[in-house]
């Protein structure tokens, strides 16, 4: 998948890059990627539900990453967080 802001010979770089990591630091950079936009999602969700406390905003960022149907099912009493 092409990205829309870097040039072909910046993404070709990249990906070279990344090749060339060996698989523990890109196990590394995987994770500090989950842990950022999580935190993204997180701010998110304060902004749109500011009275929210942390375990509904985590339930919520929860909420935004499962399929509803598998959110209902593993946290049947949160229906009311919204994301």
């Amino acid at each position: 998948m092409r990205s829309h802001d870097t040039s072909a010979e910046i993404e070709r770089v990249q990906i070279e890059i990344f090749r060339n990591m060996n698989p523990v630091r890109r196990l590394q950079l995987s994770c500090q990627l989950t842990n950022a936009s999580r935190q993204l999602l997180a701010t998110g969700v304060r902004m749109r539900h500011p009275d929210y406390s942390e375990e509904m905003v985590r339930l919520a960022v929860i909420r935004l990453i499962l399929p509803e149907g598998l959110f209902r099912a593993a946290y049947p009493d949160a229906k009311e967080i919204l994301p």
